[in-house]
């Protein structure tokens, strides 16, 4: 952090009362966000320090559909670059349904910060790495956590300046481009050519066809272990604390099971799995077939799209650590790819990148 920024960061705090107070930075992660834990007097605050980009711009009342697509992937996209305004009005939205977000304690947009209630250090993965939370049990919460989330549908706005952007075909196709783009050079030390690239994506746009959301929920889009806290003192749904949602989305009901039981940084054994699945389903009454179909394409989407992401943050941007988990993505993915919805797919993958160079990076 440079000496600019880490004044911006103490003006902010001194701003928001809690002047002398430490200031402890915390480990970082994939993204450009960093956080730290602040203290003062016996309260605490987790302070989110996340440079802003700007959003993107709204579609004009004369442009194609085609535009107004890509405009919402843009804005989609533009999304990882950060908007604390975006992690606000999301918090709040979520707080209203009664659930565990954050309270907001300050916030300045403009600069990027926001100061926000600290769960602690419960989370589900640390929390199941040292035993002392039951694995079933926390899991099946989660799955009610969305079932009471989907319960209201996806809102048009977070906020007065805030949409929930759709999570469309634009934006998954874009997704699933990260794979040839970015995991088939490195995997195969080539790149893909224009035919793998266009059945690729035409293979992809007929799936995602078969399993259209006919009515989106907000998807918080990165719900799994380390992004999940167990706080066992509160009650029903308010006993699973959520972070990391200033990317959610309206989309699909399968997307957030299934980067809750799909994990790439955990194994979650296959009852586990089955049995969240089972909870969801119990208690939204939603249609088996029809459900489990959403959930392997989607999981399908998901883990190509994360197997690109792993591989270009080891090539573009020198984190090599992500690499461990492309085994894992890839042992998902090929077990996704068996659903009868997902077999011209399956060909395409089997004939394209060998089950040797699946879960590799050639010369990592």
């Amino acid at each position: 952090m440079s000496p600019e920024r880490e004044q911006e960061r103490r003006d902010f705090v001194e701003r928001s009362g809690w002047r002398d107070a430490d200031i402890v930075p915390r480990p970082g992660d994939a993204s450009t966000r960093s956080y730290a834990r602040v203290h003062l007097n016996g309260r605490n605050a987790m302070l989110m320090d996340q440079p802003q980009a700007a959003e993107a711009p709204a579609a004009p009342a004369d442009a194609t559909p085609d535009e107004r697509r890509a405009l919402g992937y843009n804005a989609i996209a533009r999304l990882a670059g950060g908007d604390t305004a975006r992690f606000v009005a999301a918090s709040n939205y979520l707080r209203g349904l009664g659930l565990s977000a954050p309270e907001i304690y300050a916030a300045d947009p403009a600069s990027g910060f926001v100061l926000i209630e600290d769960f602690g250090d419960t989370l589900y993965a640390d929390v199941l790495t040292d035993g002392s939370g039951d694995e079933r049990t926390l899991y099946e919460h989660a799955a009610e956590v969305l079932s009471a989330l989907h319960a209201k549908g996806a809102p048009d706005i977070l906020h007065p300046d805030k949409a929930l952007h759709a999570y469309d075909e634009t934006a998954l196709l874009a997704e699933i481009d990260l794979m040839t783009e970015w995991y088939l050079p490195y995997a195969l030390g080539r790149k893909a050519t224009p035919d793998e690239i266009a059945e690729h994506r035409t293979l992809w746009r007929k799936t995602l066809e078969s399993v259209r959301e006919p009515s989106p929920v907000f998807v918080h889009r990165d719900y799994h272990a380390q992004n999940l806290l167990w706080l066992p003192e509160r009650t029903g749904t308010a006993r699973v604390g959520l972070i990391d949602f200033q990317d959610a989305v309206a989309g699909t009901r399968a997307y957030d099971l299934i980067s809750l039981t799909e994990d790439a940084r955990r194994d979650v054994p296959p009852e586990i799995a089955d049995a969240t699945m089972q909870r969801y389903l119990a208690v939204t009454g939603a249609d088996p077939e029809t459900y489990k179909a959403q959930m392997a394409v989607m999981a399908a989407q998901r883990n190509a799209k994360i197997a690109g992401i792993f591989a270009r943050l080891y090539k573009r941007d020198g984190k090599p650590r992500y690499l461990s988990y492309l085994p894992r993505v890839w042992g998902h993915l090929n077990r996704d790819l068996e659903h009868p919805a997902l077999a011209a797919l399956k060909s395409w993958y089997d004939k394209t990148i060998p089950r040797d160079r699946r879960g590799e990076i050639s010369g990592a």
